[in-house]
């Protein structure tokens, strides 16, 4: 992705002059576009990493979701119409600006009392799911499945994270154990199955107004609602006040349904599985030797319980 790939792209949204700023780099570039008393986000998909139809459903599912009242980004079209036009060898987007601040970063929710915005956030999550069960999708509609095979099966979705090479030989063992747990398990989640966000971490919800909004669509998938759930919790495990943020969040989650405690602790034990896999293409990425260590462990920890429990 070159600049001249950036310019082009500003020029297809008649942008030019405007000075964009870069805020992420990872599946997409993402900058921070201002022009006049308006912000956008530009965002520079990567080659290859979705195909154009798969970029084509989330914009829809961002714009029905907008439509419908959630404090979402919307796509924007270019001036002949096109949302995901071609520039260079990459794919572009343009999106609304979300005000808000992230309701916190890393292990910390920093927007309020830790309890009370996990309801919050609970209770947006069951709006945004309500809300996407009663949409019609376009018959082209496509995007990842993320269930038991593409989790705990032979070639997961994010990688094959019994073979990180960290791993000693007893804890292969145990993930292969669990892995053969949680596919006879998955039962309890397939009732409970839509097009989920995926990636609902601190970093993109953000609060207006006392309103919790909805950032990075990125990685939505078909997949299930629990493990939605088990995203956002995942993070405060260790937390002391796990119990209380997780029965905040059961709460207001429970405007759309009752999650189980038995189908939580699943999506926990597949959300902590995922990262292992996802780590390991990232190893010499600066500060991921760490991660990855606190990410074996955390998954380790919990498949330990999760067999002990089914004794």
């Amino acid at each position: 992705m070159t600049n001249s790939s950036l310019k082009d792209a500003l020029l297809l949204w008649n942008l030019s002059g405007s000075s964009p700023d870069l805020l992420a780099e990872r599946e997409n570039r993402v900058y921070a576009v201002s022009h006049g008393d308006q912000k956008y986000a530009l965002r520079l998909h990567r080659p290859g990493y979705r195909s154009l139809n798969e970029l084509r459903s989330e914009l829809a599912w961002m714009k029905y979701l907008s439509q419908q009242g959630l404090h979402v980004p919307t796509p924007i079209a270019t001036a002949d119409g096109q949302f995901i036009p071609k520039v260079g060898d990459s794919h572009a987007s343009l999106l609304t600006w979300l005000d808000g601040v992230p309701i916190g970063k890393g292990t910390s929710i920093t927007s309020g009392q830790p309890v009370k915005v996990a309801r919050k956030v609970g209770a947006q999550m069951a709006r945004l799911h309500a809300i996407t069960d009663q949409w019609q999708r376009p018959a082209d509609f496509e995007r990842p499945k993320w269930t038991a095979e593409e989790i705990v099966g032979e070639t997961p979705l994010w990688g094959r994270f019994w073979e990180h090479p960290d791993l000693r030989p007893d804890e292969i063992a145990t993930f292969q154990a669990v892995r053969q747990a949680a596919q006879d398990d998955c039962a309890i989640l397939e009732q409970d199955v839509g097009l989920i966000h995926a990636d609902l971490l601190t970093e993109n919800l953000v609060m207006h107004e006392g309103q919790i909004g909805i950032l990075d669509f990125d990685d939505c998938v078909i997949g299930y609602h629990a493990f939605e759930l088990a995203t956002f919790l995942l993070r405060y495990l260790e937390q002391p006040d796990f119990n209380e943020i997780r029965a905040a969040l059961l709460e207001g989650y429970s405007a759309r349904a009752q999650i189980s405690q038995q189908a939580l602790g699943l999506g926990l034990l597949l959300r902590a599985l995922t990262y292992v896999g996802w780590i390991v293409p990232r190893l010499n990425e600066p500060g991921n030797k760490t991660r990855s260590t606190r990410m074996i462990a955390r998954a380790l920890g919990l498949a330990q319980n999760y067999l002990e429990g089914r004794q």
